[in-house]
């Protein structure tokens, strides 16, 4: 780890205990204040550090929200497990488990499909909103106003020919996944893989993250694809259950 790292981390774990001034942190780290003071000014401007009064520093509101998002990755990737490791047992295609995270969709887990074909995915993978059933489902569980905010600030690169490349089309989309309860992906992100999601809920039906089974369309046809419904419908209320949702 090099010096700076680890002094940057020590100076967190220093914080953790209530707001210091330069002089106890670097009294704390065994530094001179100067170097403790362009660790402060670097953790403040990505808002790890914030300042209190003219003295005083306290940990930033960029630490909570890092903390709180990891925390509510690992729970419902956890508490999800059984479920998904069952469809994928059950179905021998890829399961993925995806969350919405600052305008894109995040894999949290996956299980690999018996087949042959690997998918580009992986965990911590970034994937786009418009072209992804995961992505329908959890935008389309969002308040209109806030669906219509993301379908205009999307950018609709046209991934395959099946790709939605404008907002009217992405909202109406969006409507037709929230009125059914699923979404597909017609091999509108990699034209060789089509795919189908339904969300899992939490307390009060809040949406945590999207479940999905993707299968390459030489394996199975579109209508063969839509017949997996009953499986992936049933393992994302089975994940729903264990995440604090109740019928």
């Amino acid at each position: 780890m090099s010096q700076s790292l680890d002094r940057g981390l020590s100076l967190l774990t220093a914080l953790a205990g209530g707001a210091s001034t330069l002089d106890e942190l670097a009294g704390e780290l065994g530094v001179h204040k100067s170097t403790v003071l362009r660790l402060l000014r670097t953790l403040e401007t990505q808002h790890f550090v914030q300042r209190e009064g003219t003295r005083h520093y306290r940990l930033g509101s960029a630490l909570f929200d890092l903390a709180s998002r990891a925390l509510e990755g690992r729970d419902v990737r956890r508490e999800s497990a059984p479920a998904l490791a069952a469809l994928n047992e059950r179905t021998g295609h890829t399961v993925h488990l995806a969350t919405y995270e600052d305008g894109e969709v995040v894999y949290v887990d996956k299980y690999e499909g018996r087949h042959s074909v690997r998918m580009y995915s992986r965990v911590g993978k970034r994937a786009p909103l418009h072209c992804t059933a995961v992505g329908k489902v959890l935008v389309a569980a969002l308040p209109p106003a806030q669906r219509e905010k993301i379908a205009h600030g999307l950018d609709y690169p046209p991934l395959t020919a099946n790709t939605i490349t404008t907002a009217e089309a992405y909202l109406a989309e969006l409507a037709r996944v929230a009125e059914r309860g699923y979404a597909v992906d017609d091999a509108e992100h990699e034209d060789f893989i089509h795919c189908i999601a339904a969300p899992v809920r939490g307390p009060g039906g809040t949406v945590l993250a999207a479940v999905s089974l993707s299968v390459p369309k030489v394996l199975l046809d579109h209508d063969g694809l839509l017949a997996l419904l009953p499986d992936l419908r049933a393992a994302a209320e089975d994940a729903s259950l264990h995440n604090g949702w109740t019928r």
